[in-house]
């Protein structure tokens, strides 16, 4: 009976210890994975961070309640630190740089997914921001691999999606009027679409005049289409109006009449053909993530103001609402699934 009095004192601080951060285990795991709070890969990584650390404390205090010499706890202890240090040590502190950087632009938030960015070389719309790295897709359909340490450490250039400045530069004669060329300029800008256009004198050279004409883009994910279209009217416009575009040192070895002029012939065109617009094509990848993004923001949304009006709610209607936090959540889900979907694709 003594015996057996002194196991279960000796088990006893074991056996409660294991049945606490059993529970707590559990209850933790619950809260962080449930079902109905699904999150995409990379805000699950936290929560699961978070459960890492859990259990390495609840195994720190299951060999603290062993009922075993202090010596001995003491050398278990300094095994566990020397694992852990041998994993830190091994790991590559590019991956810890990285990391932190990820943490560090999730609470900054310079750019959002679908936004276009420029960092040195490397331009396109963003896809996907991860812990270690950012995915972005260029002008050449190619997805690249930016790491965080790497957008940390160098200037990154932001389009605002609440508009964009589309420009384009040309050189004319001195012979033109800058005022005529500035209406016809802005002109040209405002006939494909750009508000509040400006044009701007850049340079005087030797023999042309350097003039920059602006507008302000509202859809900016048609940026590079834009940016061709201004290009097109803007010969358009100045042909039309009897104004030739050339380099100030053209040569002709053929004789031609004083009143002639180098331009295309202006052809009148009634019927249009629909063109794909190239960011549909270019971007395909960044766009089903920005609007997945979009998507996912507006049913958080909803069923953040649904479970408001929960507690606020009679008896008789909140039946009613916790059907639509149902669809909801399922909805959520279905959203997270898709997510995955457009990470994999190539």
């Amino acid at each position: 009976m003594q015996a057996f009095e002194s196991i279960w004192q000796n088990s006893a601080p074991v056996i409660a210890t294991v049945l606490v951060f059993s529970l707590l285990l559990w209850l933790a795991n619950w809260l962080l994975f449930r079902k109905s709070d699904q999150q995409d890969h990379e805000h699950m990584f936290p929560r699961q961070l978070l459960m890492l650390l859990l259990i390495l404390v609840s195994v720190i205090a299951l060999v603290i309640s062993l009922p075993i010499a202090q010596d001995t706890q003491i050398q278990i202890l300094s095994l566990i630190g020397l694992i852990i240090s041998g994993l830190l040590a091994f790991s590559s502190t590019t991956i810890v740089s990285n990391l932190v950087a990820g943490a560090m632009m999730r609470f900054t938030h310079p750019f959002v997914t679908g936004d276009f960015i420029r960092v040195l070389a490397y331009s396109g719309r963003v896809t996907e921001r991860g812990l270690f790295d950012c995915e972005i897709q260029t002008e050449n359909r190619e997805l690249v691999a930016i790491p965080n340490n790497f957008l940390i450490n160098n200037p990154v250039t932001v389009v605002r999606s609440s508009g964009a400045i589309v420009s384009a530069s040309l050189s004319l004669g001195y012979d033109l009027h800058h005022s005529d060329i500035e209406a016809l300029l802005k002109q040209a800008a405002s006939e494909i679409g750009l508000e509040e256009p400006f044009v701007h004198v850049t340079e005087l050279g030797d023999f042309s005049v350097t003039y920059k004409v602006s507008g302000l883009l509202i859809e900016v994910k048609n940026l590079i289409t834009s940016r061709s279209k201004l290009y097109r009217q803007i010969l358009d416009v100045l042909h039309q109006n009897d104004i030739e575009i050339m380099s100030p040192g053209f040569i002709n070895q053929r004789k031609l009449a004083d009143d002639y002029r180098v331009m295309a012939k202006p052809q009148q065109t009634t019927n249009k053909q629909a063109q794909a617009v190239a960011e549909d094509i270019i971007f395909d990848k960044a766009e089903s993530a920005h609007q997945h993004e979009e998507q996912k923001n507006q049913l958080n949304e909803n069923l953040e103001s649904l479970k408001q009006q929960l507690s606020e709610a009679s008896v008789d209607k909140k039946d009613q609402i916790k059907q639509q936090i149902n669809q909801l959540e399922q909805k959520v889900v279905e959203q997270v699934e898709r997510a995955e979907e457009i990470k994999k694709q190539k």
